[in-house]
């Protein structure tokens, strides 16, 4: 028998074998499909269940009911989920407070909808009065908020009685103009401000990520400013290459600074200054807050010194 007679043979002895692995391996497969399709269906429960949430929950992020029992705040979450936000989404005020923690405007309204309910108005009034205060303007200063900036960056001395506090991106035209301003308030105040500098690098600018980590390594060794300096003068450059010409500038230690890069070491610091800044209300860069208060206007010296002299008196 020949080499063509043996693979026959090998063929057919095998062939019994075959045919039981592959009817095993295709009950495997019904057994995973069908396992796949109940993880579909309750991730698919699961994201019926969260969109609804605002139908049926009593209590939104960023919204105040204290006061609110019993019939007041069945009135108050009647309102907030069939009135339509002011910000443009297409989603009703509950609605937007649940699926975007940021809005200033859901939660500018549904807070004043408690107010109005709280103090007794009617149904009609308070459904006038929304459309009222969705016209006007945001204040310059929203309430005060907190902001956790231990182990920030800091310019300005430590016991300054104004703190400005700033969430940028490296990538951003806006904060990339905003750095003149920010250096002339210091030299304005030299006693009675500091900056602290936050990252909130935005998804549509690709390379703001690994700006703000590489900020943050050279902050590690005690050099953030003089790279800020350098990723705002170098707008909008923030490529491997050109980071780490600054990083040698600047005199950083290379081998140090390049495994922190590689490791991606200040990423979660990152991650963890974006969460706080949309906690804060931060839905744009950059964004500024006096003294915990969110500033909602042109970031310019016209503006902003006057506010400042406020917070001194």
């Amino acid at each position: 028998m020949n080499l063509q007679d043996n693979n026959v043979l090998t063929c057919v002895w095998l062939g019994g074998g075959t045919r039981l692995t592959l009817r095993n391996r295709m009950r495997e497969n019904r057994i995973v499909s069908l396992r796949n399709l109940m993880l579909f269906l309750c991730l698919a429960a699961l994201c019926l269940a969260q969109s609804g949430d605002w139908q049926t929950l009593t209590d939104l992020p960023g919204v105040d009911w204290q006061g609110l029992t019993g019939a007041k705040k069945t009135l108050a979450l009647k309102i907030v989920r069939t009135e339509a936000c002011s910000c443009g989404c297409d989603m009703k005020l509950a609605e937007c407070r649940m699926k975007d923690h940021t809005c200033a405007s859901s939660k500018k309204l549904a807070n004043a909808v408690a107010k109005e309910v709280a103090a007794g108005k009617t149904e009609a009034v308070i459904r006038t009065d929304l459309k009222q205060i969705a016209a006007e303007p945001p204040p310059v200063l929203d309430d005060p908020v907190k902001i956790s900036t231990t182990g920030d960056p800091v310019r300005g001395p430590a016991n300054a009685r104004v703190t400005l506090v700033e969430f940028s991106d490296f990538q951003c035209p806006f904060c990339s103009k905003a750095v003149p301003v920010t250096k002339a308030l210091l030299q304005q105040f030299p006693n009675d401000v500091k900056l602290v500098f936050k990252q909130f690098p935005l998804e549509d600018h690709a390379q703001a990520s690994f700006g703000a980590e590489a900020a943050l390594a050279a902050h590690a060794q005690g050099k953030f400013w003089e790279m800020h300096d350098l990723l705002y003068a170098g707008y909008p450059n923030l490529s491997r290459a050109t980071i780490m010409g600054y990083a040698k500038k600047i005199g950083l230690d290379m081998n140090r600074f390049t495994a922190d890069l590689n490791s991606h070491k200040y990423k979660a610091n990152v991650d963890s200054e974006e969460k706080q800044g949309e906690d804060a209300g931060v839905a744009g860069t950059p964004t500024f807050f006096i003294n915990g208060k969110k500033y909602n206007d042109t970031f310019d010296l016209a503006t902003v010194v006057p506010l400042i002299r406020k917070e001194l008196k």
